[in-house]
């Protein structure tokens, strides 16, 4: 069940009207530096023994402002704002990782996340082991003695496999290791990795938290001084999110809860529409008795999400001709929108992977993701039927 508390959260945390002013929405400072008053006190914000910003990649008021809502509808100690949710996921693993050390990562994850596991994290002396993080056992046997830390996608993109995050938090903490857990798909209103023992959760904020498909962001989560480590690396690196950006996020917030539990409630009419259609071939939702880790959602989820995964039969041809033949659904990637997105994950989010890469992680040559968005769900379940026919 979720938290009733959400929604005056998602309002008002981050929120507090600045001294002086009574605006009903929060301010836009779009300054890239900040007056210091004195070189003492210039000093002071620099070495952090007074509040205050003093340029815009240190830091500003919309970055902070974003991060305390966040934080908040997490339960987190703190949170950490970027530029995109790939920038989150960067600056948090270059944060907890050097060279020499070992990852154990899940093989159904983001592209951009398999990619950075696969080919820029040993090319800076960091190596991964990519396993079916579903099984536990196979977890289990990946651990090595410079293991430093799991990294999970739950429920994974696109292939919605869902890893026992309690489980293998567990299994990490009794060897050292930390856990890190995107939770762009299941969001922070349906699943708490935190609560179920991550150290710090990731998310594309430009996807649900967005809401519209109007501005980038991501952001890390949880405790404080694995976000002041992060804190260092974004200052170094430089993925810092524009105050522009950052503000429309949270606006977007606003609404954030309320869009998520109607997503919730289409997606799943729709994976049941869609299991019962004579055109699909098979539906991967995670609040589907079918889906193979269905246990597993149900004990760590208060809701199953907006994403569905399902393949139409007759192959390739047969998804290209349905996703050419929609009306309704949007034909784009991301996900998240306030419209349905529908896209072939092969031959876009997750083209850049081997065959082999792409077998492992469960996705098949013809698997349709869609984004649930905020559509009358019959009207959904129409267009669907007729691109199928």
């Amino acid at each position: 069940m979720v938290d009733p508390k959400i929604y005056t959260q998602a309002v008002h945390a981050g929120e507090e009207p600045e001294p002086g002013s009574r605006d009903s929405v929060a301010a836009i400072h779009m300054a890239t530096t900040y007056f210091l008053g004195s070189t003492e006190e210039g000093a002071a914000i620099t070495r952090g023994d007074a509040e205050g910003y003093i340029y815009n990649r240190w830091g500003h008021p919309n970055q902070a402002h974003l991060e305390q809502k966040v934080a908040a509808l997490n339960g987190a100690e703190a949170a950490l704002a970027c530029a995109t949710g790939m920038g989150a996921i960067s600056t948090a693993l270059l944060s907890a990782l050097k060279a020499g050390d070992h990852v154990i990562c899940a093989d159904c994850v983001y592209s951009g996340t398999y990619n950075l596991m696969t080919t820029e994290l040993p090319a800076l002396g960091i190596q991964a082991t990519l396993v079916d993080a579903t099984d536990l056992q196979k977890v289990r046997d990946a651990f090595r003695p410079n293991t430093r830390l799991v990294y999970l996608e739950t429920p994974g993109n696109p292939a919605l496999k869902i890893s026992d995050i309690a489980a293998i938090t567990a299994m990490a903490k009794a060897r050292g290791a930390l856990t890190f857990c995107d939770n762009t798909f299941a969001t922070s209103i349906n699943q708490r990795p935190l609560a179920l023992g991550a150290d710090l959760v990731l998310y594309s904020a430009t996807k649900y938290m967005a809401g519209h498909g109007q501005a980038m962001g991501g952001v890390i989560v949880g405790r404080q001084e694995l976000i002041d480590a992060a804190r260092l690396k974004l200052v170094y690196f430089g993925p810092v999110i524009s105050p522009f950006n950052a503000w429309l996020i949270m606006l977007g917030m606003h609404t954030y809860p309320l869009r998520v539990e109607r997503m919730n409630v289409t997606a799943l009419a729709l994976a049941r529409f869609l299991e019962d259609h004579p055109s699909v071939e098979w539906v991967r939702y995670p609040g589907l008795e079918s889906h193979p880790q269905y246990a597993i959602a149900r004990k760590q989820m208060a809701g199953y999400g907006g994403m569905i995964a399902f393949e139409v039969k007759g192959g390739i041809a047969a998804g290209r001709r349905m996703m050419n033949k929609v009306k309704l659904s949007t034909l784009a990637v991301s996900l998240g929108h306030s419209k349905t997105l529908v896209c072939h994950a092969a031959s876009t989010t997750h083209e850049s992977l081997t065959p082999e890469a792409r077998a492992a992680a469960g996705v098949t040559d013809g698997l349709v993701r869609l984004s649930v968005g905020l559509e009358d769900a019959q009207d959904l379940m129409e267009d669907l039927d007729q691109s199928m026919r």
